[in-house]
């Protein structure tokens, strides 16, 4: 609707409005100059604070200057906080003081009714700092984390070495207050938990249950590496085979989710779901079916099973390639293994018995060497896993395991001895140990 008093409103206006000046023209380049800083350092405590585990991967695996830098900043989240929160502060001061000064310095406000004074001097400038100073910055940080992190990773380095006293002085308060206000309550490592687990299991009733809750105590300190199925065992397909060929292979496998590569296993292209084919089933032996290829997912062999989990849920699917250091594949991991570590295993009308072993008596196992080191420690229902840690290093199988001991490929018939358990290999060649005997000779660490 049109001003019915344009001249009267106009009037106001300049009888209100100071001359304007290259003083105030600068404090306005200052002010937005100011609002700029504010915007980044918001970004930066989002961004810090909110890496996804694949982009902590990302920063774990790479040796660059800005991602170590960014990995020493996370590894004193008290003073990074600390850093954000002081240096944002003296910013918004900064310009709430100037910002004053520069409504003063251009309008009268003496003239106009006290409510108004305070709308446009407190009202206007907190709007203006929360929706340009805070809340675009955090909405696009939340979105560009990682981006953020690396543009902010010096920035934040230098303001820190700037406050280390008031740093050190807001963290010091702090714990002062934390430690009057501490709940009540126990401090419970994984460990402690898991023997008390053990003591628990003489007097429990309900032996699946007491698995069940040993399986999640043990979840978030399991690796990616130590369940995944190894590349040996992965049935995958070339991305040139035949149609038909493909048809036939699948059908004799029983797996509803493929590997495909190009050249080699350590180039994996794509994963092929069984359920895209149901289609085309009838198509000739010249039909291309790379086409219904999926992009693969790939983790590393040392990612914790509840981060992927939580990265299995969020993506929707069921099956990642896992890779070493190198890139190279390892092997792959499916959902159905992960919550097996929980559960137990979880069989099907396809699935085979996984776990290819005889029990010759009560403390005598022969076990085919690609038995998991987890299957092994099931079945012999190992209490304290640790007494390996000296000698597993990179091994994941019982091969590797009893390699691993012996310091070689050991020849057949071998005997290797460690603590109170001796491996016999039973089959053997110059290039893996194919079959071992195992003797738990009266070992304290089972039932």
């Amino acid at each position: 609707m049109d001003d019915p008093y344009p001249y009267l409103t106009l009037a106001l206006f300049l009888g209100i409005l100071k001359p304007f000046s290259i003083g105030i023209l600068f404090s306005l380049l200052v002010l937005i100059v100011l609002l700029f800083f504010s915007a980044l350092i918001s970004a930066s405590e989002v961004a810090f604070f909110s890496l996804t585990p694949s982009e902590r991967d990302i920063l774990n695996a790479s040796d660059s200057t800005i991602h170590l830098l960014i990995k020493k900043l996370l590894a004193t989240p008290k003073a990074l906080l600390a850093t954000i929160l002081i240096s944002n502060n003296f910013i918004n001061v900064s310009i709430i003081i100037l910002s004053n000064d520069i409504i003063n310095s251009m309008f009268d406000l003496s003239t106009i009714p006290d409510w108004l004074n305070f709308s446009i001097q407190v009202v206007g400038i907190t709007f203006v700092i929360l929706l340009f100073g805070e809340v675009i910055p955090k909405v696009y940080a939340t979105k560009h984390a990682l981006k953020m992190a690396k543009m902010m990773g010096k920035p934040i380095s230098l303001l820190k070495k700037i406050f280390k006293p008031i740093i050190k002085l807001l963290i010091y308060s702090t714990g002062i207050i934390g430690k009057g206000i501490k709940k009540k309550g126990l401090d419970v490592s994984v460990e402690q938990l898991s023997q008390a687990l053990d003591l628990a299991e003489d007097i429990s009733e309900n032996y699946d249950e007491h698995r069940i809750l040993k399986g999640i105590v043990k979840f978030g300190e399991t690796s990616v590496k130590q369940v995944m199925k190894a590349r040996v065992d992965v049935i995958s397909l070339e991305k040139n085979t035949n149609f038909k060929d493909v048809i036939s292979l699948i059908i004799n496998c029983g797996h509803s989710r493929i590997p495909v590569y190009e050249e080699s296993f350590d180039k994996i292209i794509g994963l092929l779901y069984i359920k895209d084919l149901l289609a085309h089933i009838h198509e000739t032996a010249d039909f291309n079916w790379n086409v219904l290829m999926r992009n693969p997912f790939f983790v590393p062999e040392n990612k914790k099973l509840d981060d992927l989990l939580s990265e299995f849920q969020a993506k929707k699917i069921h099956l990642a390639i896992v890779v070493d250091e190198y890139g190279g594949t390892s092997g792959i991991i499916t959902l159905e293994d992960v919550l097996e570590e929980i559960v137990g295993e979880i069989s099907d009308e396809f699935d085979t018995d996984d776990i290819v072993y005889s029990k010759i008596d009560e403390n005598t196992y022969i076990f085919d060497g690609k038995t998991g080191l987890n299957n092994i420690f099931k079945i012999l229902d190992v209490k304290d896993e640790s007494i390996f840690d000296e000698v597993i290093k990179e091994a994941d199988t019982l091969a590797g395991l009893v390699i691993e001991i012996a310091g070689k490929i050991p020849l057949k018939n071998e005997k290797i001895n460690f603590k109170n358990y001796s491996f016999i290999v039973e089959d053997s060649d110059k290039r893996r140990v194919k079959r071992i005997k195992l003797i738990d000779n009266g070992s304290s660490n089972k039932n």
